[in-house]
């Protein structure tokens, strides 16, 4: 039997200008309230799914080795070794436990619970899963978005990882992520908000990280302005959405404090939510998939 856990680490804040781009924020801000400084308080929401053998960690939430200024400007909440913690006191797992993690891609808030400021992988067992492409071109994004790759912090991590040959690199626009038995887990890829973002799918989930952060980024045109290309992203919704609705599958959303996911339904050539589940507010919860 499949088990899905949906793990809070921690959470954070971002502008919600940038988090609507050009969305107009008395229309954004009727979906999600902004602070005295603007910004909008996010879930760092990591997916655990458990089969048989294997227990697979997507993301790795934002860490805790970032100094007190960069911690208040975020407004960064959560304990010491936040994502251990959580797994540890809400699954009773321990690092070992865990055998495969899935990076979405290389920005702070995915990939910060990876290692320690030390360049140490948190979990000794398991096989670390990234998109090759979008790993090249983290070590040369350009002006637009180098601030969301912490690259001192990430790649010492890849690096040891690759030289253990841990390092599972995917390619292309989709493929195979890993099979246990019956259960199969895969990818597909999008490109509007950084290159080769990698979206891990099965038979009734699939995670959207940033393409769709938060239920109220459903909409075809309300993308961020942290995208590389908001146009893209469009295309990118347009395409996924059309899969998504093919599958059946629920989207699971990395951001967003309130709904841990939602199905979503094709409106002309817009969309909307159909279904939408709502947190618990717990720490973590199983989802009832």
């Amino acid at each position: 039997m499949v088990k899905y856990s949906a793990l809070h680490p921690a959470t954070f804040k971002l502008d919600g200008g940038a988090m609507f781009g050009i969305i107009p924020k008395p229309l954004w801000e009727k979906q999600i309230p902004a602070d005295e400084l603007n910004r909008i308080h996010l879930s760092l929401r990591v997916l655990c799914i458990q089969t048989d053998t294997r227990v697979i960690l997507i993301d790795t939430g934002i860490g805790d080795y970032h100094d007190g200024k960069f911690s208040q400007r975020f407004a960064i909440t959560g304990e010491s070794d936040p994502l251990l913690n959580v797994l540890k006191t809400e699954r009773n797992l321990n690092p070992e436990d865990i055998t495969d993690v899935i990076v979405t891609h290389l920005h702070f808030d995915h990939v910060g619970g990876l290692g320690n400021s030390h360049g140490d992988f948190l979990f000794p067992k398991a096989r670390l899963h990234l998109h090759k492409a979008h790993y090249d071109y983290s070590l040369h994004p350009t002006q637009r978005d180098m601030g969301s790759f912490q690259t001192q912090y990430s790649h010492p991590v890849i690096e040891k990882m690759e030289q253990l040959k841990r390092v599972v690199w995917h390619q292309g626009e989709d493929g195979k992520i890993l099979q246990d038995g019956t259960y199969q887990l895969n990818f597909k890829c999008s490109h509007g908000h950084t290159p080769w973002l990698l979206h891990p799918y099965d038979d009734k989930i699939i995670y959207m990280a940033d393409l769709v952060p938060t239920a109220a980024h459903v909409p075809i045109p309300w993308v961020m302005g942290y995208d590389i290309a908001p146009g893209q992203t469009t295309l990118d919704k347009e395409r996924f959405y059309q899969f998504i609705g093919e599958n059946n599958l629920v989207m699971i959303f990395e951001h967003d404090i309130k709904r841990w996911g939602a199905r979503v339904q094709l409106n002309g050539h817009d969309a909307k939510v159909s279904q939408e589940f709502a947190s618990t507010g717990l720490p973590s919860e199983w989802l009832p998939l």
